[in-house]
C-alpha cells in the first residue's frame, strides 16, 4: 500500500498526569505492534504539541488517545480532537468524564442496579476527625482520589490514624475524595469492545504479591510484581454476572469503543465494582489485551479493531 494511501495514525501519548511514564510505555507497545502496511504513525505529545495537534489536524485520519489519568482520560483531550474533527478510539467526552469522576462513576452503577461497596465523600475537615465517616462506615476502608488512576493516591486504612493519614494523601492528589468500605476477595477485571454491539471479554484475575495490600502502583506496574491468570478460575456463574456487569457499566457511563471494568469477588460470593476505564493499559501484557488474546485478536488485531471502531 502507498504511503499516501495509508491511514494516517496520531498517536497521543505522554501527557501531563501522574501516569505519564506508563503512557510512553504503552506507545512504544503500540508502536511496535500496529500493522505498518496499512498505519502510517505520527507521536505527539500533548504536553508540548498541542499545537502542532492543530496545524495537522487536516493530514489527521484518527488518533489514538494513549493516555492516563487528567488531561487524557477525563474528557478533556476528547474535547480537543471533537473541535479539530479528528476522530479517536474510546469513549467521548461525556463518558470519559463520568468514568473519570469515580464518585459520578458509583451513582450512575446504583442508578443501573450494579452492586458497589459502601461510600463517603471525605470533607478537609476529615483529615483531622473523620468520626462523620465512621458513623456511617466501618474499618478497615479505602481512601482514593476521585479522579486519579493507576492507585495513585489511594491507600487501604485499618485504624483511626491511618484514615486521617489516608485522607491526606489523598487530597494532595486531588481536590475531590472519596472513602469506600473495603471488600476482601479476589480481584477480577472484565474488558468489553465494541460501539453498538458489545462483546464481554474473558474474566482475568489479579493477584498481587504477598507483600502488596491492594493492587497498587508498584503491583501494576513492577515486572512479575503481580500474577495475572486469564481466563480466571472461577465459576461459569461468576463470568456471567461479572460480563453482564462490565457491560451494564459500559453502557451506563455512555462508553464506546471498549472499557475495562475492574471489580471484587467478595468472599461470600458477591461481585462488587469498584471502577470502569475507559483507556486501558495498551502494552501486550496488559490486562485489556491479555483478554483480547484468550478471545482470539493478538495485539496487533485489538489495535486494529479498536481504530475501525474509532472510524465508524
Amino acid at each position: 500500500m502507498a504511503e499516501n494511501k495509508k491511514i494516517r495514525v496520531a498517536l497521543l501519548a505522554g501527557g501531563r498526569s501522574g501516569e505519564r511514564e506508563v503512557s510512553l510505555a504503552g506507545a512504544a507497545g503500540f508502536e511496535a505492534a500496529i500493522d505498518r502496511e496499512k498505519y502510517a504513525i505520527t507521536r505527539y505529545d500533548p504536553k508540548t504539541d498541542l499545537i502542532r495537534i492543530a496545524e495537522d489536524a487536516d493530514c489527521i485520519d484518527v488518533a489514538f488517545i494513549l493516555l492516563h489519568g487528567t488531561y487524557g482520560e477525563d474528557g478533556t483531550m476528547q474535547g480537543y480532537l471533537d473541535l479539530l474533527d479528528i476522530p479517536y478510539q474510546g469513549a467521548g467526552v461525556l463518558g470519559s468524564s463520568l468514568a473519570m469522576d469515580k464518585n459520578m462513576a458509583k451513582i450512575l452503577y446504583r442508578q443501573c442496579d450494579i452492586p458497589v461497596a459502601n461510600w463517603r465523600m471525605a470533607k478537609p475537615d476529615d483529615k483531622e476527625d473523620p468520626a462523620r465517616l465512621l458513623e456511617i462506615l466501618s474499618l478497615p476502608l479505602v481512601v482514593k482520589p476521585v479522579r486519579e488512576g493507576s492507585s495513585l493516591g489511594m491507600s487501604v486504612v485499618k485504624t483511626v490514624e491511618e484514615l486521617q493519614g489516608g485522607i491526606r494523601l489523598a487530597y494532595e492528589h486531588d481536590s475531590e475524595v472519596m472513602v469506600e468500605e473495603f471488600v476482601q476477595g479476589r480481584e477480577i477485571t472484565v474488558g468489553v469492545l465494541g460501539n453498538d454491539e458489545l462483546l464481554a471479554l474473558p474474566l482475568i484475575e489479579i493477584i498481587p504479591g504477598d507483600e502488596f495490600v491492594f493492587f497498587d502502583y508498584q503491583a501494576k506496574y513492577e515486572k512479575g510484581a503481580t500474577q495475572e491468570i486469564c481466563p480466571a478460575d472461577v465459576s461459569p456463574e461468576v463470568v456471567k454476572t461479572a460480563q453482564q456487569y462490565a457491560l451494564a457499566a459500559h453502557r451506563g457511563l455512555q462508553l464506546r469503543g471498549y472499557s475495562r471494568t475492574d471489580m471484587m469477588l467478595a468472599e461470600d460470593g458477591e461481585l462488587y465494582v469498584l471502577e470502569t476505564n475507559t483507556i486501558p493499559g495498551m502494552t501486550p501484557t496488559s490486562l485489556l489485551p491479555q483478554a483480547a488474546e484468550e478471545a482470539g485478536l493478538n495485539f496487533s488485531e485489538l489495535i486494529d479493531k479498536l481504530l475501525t471502531l474509532a472510524l465508524e
